[in-house]
């Protein structure tokens, strides 16, 4: 038999399923919880997987959830993961089940990440004795601040890998369309915080003071010369100063003032020489308007880079499923992923999966919009991959 005529059940199969899918989807995004607080979507995602018949642990990581599969012969263990996180973002996107909760919205798809990943299981477990090896499932937590990852690697939800999985949608690329990428396809996320201390005072006699809001301008301008004098050309960084804090009313200069950035870069090699930079241009600029700088820095998660060997398995599984005419190159993009916390510890592939409408997908609502939404018909597509990524892998 061919792989594509063994593979395509598993796309019938989660045709099937696409109703119960959707309304699982749509609870899930009408209840939103943010990062460390997902208990009830996490008792929700292990109430599916006991009707399932899994024995599952629950907690990892926060209220991440690990769930196993073993098949009727021994082999290798692969990973599927999934995220279950919202965003503090108040949602615009009109649809009939819009958050329920001001404030809080899934606003990057990871109720249907969710939602995918159960399906998967689902199909996986009618389909126990073809598999030779185990497939476990994780279900995290707190991938929107990058610590789920981490935390569940921490409590041994990798322990005895061999291979993980894992995709996101994309809403700017049509359903029913796969990109994958060999080398880096996400950026490094690192976290920076200067804080300023200078001397308070009235604001019509600023001799008598030392302005750090002045000092705080002349940072978050010098900072940019890290990028464009520092760094070749051939190496993408961004450094973004998100926020600035400083006093209280028009007339006082402040005593203190705060910022706090990002840097994302595509190289580990400049990502290691970043907290030298930011530390050292903060510290000469604050200094030179006689205020002091302390910079807190935080190397959160690495550039992602899939292992060739999977990405060429996640091809050649997309491409059975659903034909070669719908899988494309992905573009890189600088939007950071804990996933690449799992990459650096097992080989594996993160790949995006078509949200979009079949038409003008490309003008779509971006991921973290308050107006983003999904094509729906991507969820028993999704759930069918990532059956097949690990079903193809283990027979």
């Amino acid at each position: 038999m061919s792989q594509a005529n063994a593979l395509q059940p598993l796309l019938a199969a989660g045709q099937r399923m696409e109703s119960e899918l959707v309304d699982f989807r749509r609870d899930l995004h009408r209840n939103p919880e943010l990062s460390m607080q997902e208990s009830e979507t996490a008792a929700k995602v292990a109430d599916r997987l006991r009707a399932i018949g899994f024995e599952i642990k629950t907690g990892v990581g926060g209220h991440g959830i690990v769930a196993e599969l073993s098949g009727g012969k021994p082999g290798k263990t692969i990973a599927l993961r999934a995220d279950m996180d919202a965003l503090p973002i108040e949602e615009e996107s009109g649809v009939p089940f819009a958050s329920g909760r001001p404030g809080v919205m899934h606003a990057c798809g990871h109720d249907a990440h969710t939602t995918m990943l159960l399906g998967a299981a689902r199909i996986l477990a009618e389909r126990k004795d073809e598999i030779n090896g185990s497939v476990r499932f994780l279900f995290q937590s707190a991938e929107e601040i990058n610590r789920g990852a981490r935390l569940m690697i921490e409590e041994g939800a990798l322990d005895g890998v061999d291979e993980i999985y894992g995709l996101h949608n994309l809403p700017t690329l049509a359903v029913g369309k796969v990109a994958t990428r060999y080398g880096s396809l996400m950026g490094s996320v690192d976290r920076f915080e200067i804080s300023l201390t200078g001397k308070g005072g009235h604001g019509a006699i600023p001799d008598q003071s030392i302005d750090p809001v002045v000092a705080a301008s002349a940072i978050v301008m010098g900072l940019q010369t890290a990028v464009s004098r520092e760094i070749s050309p051939f190496d993408p960084v961004v450094v973004t100063v998100g926020s600035v804090q400083a006093g209280d009313t028009y007339n006082v200069i402040p005593h203190r003032a705060s910022m706090v950035g990002t840097i994302r870069t595509f190289s580990p090699r400049v990502q290691s020489t970043m907290q030298e930079r930011i530390t050292r241009i903060a510290g000469q600029i604050a200094e030179a308007y006689r205020c002091k700088a302390e910079v807190d820095y935080v190397e959160m998660t690495p550039v992602l880079v899939s292992a060739d060997d999977c990405v060429a398995h996640v091809e050649r599984t997309v491409e059975a499923v659903i034909g070669a005419d719908n899988r494309i190159e992905a573009a890189p993009t600088l939007a950071g992923e804990d996933f690449s916390l799992y990459l650096q510890n097992v080989p594996g592939c993160f790949f995006w999966l078509g949200s979009g409408p079949l038409e003008g997908a490309e003008h779509a609502y971006g991921l973290h919009h308050p107006k983003f939404r999904i094509e729906e018909d991507c969820l028993p597509l999704g759930a069918s991959l990532l059956a097949a990524v690990a079903l193809n892998r283990l027979t």
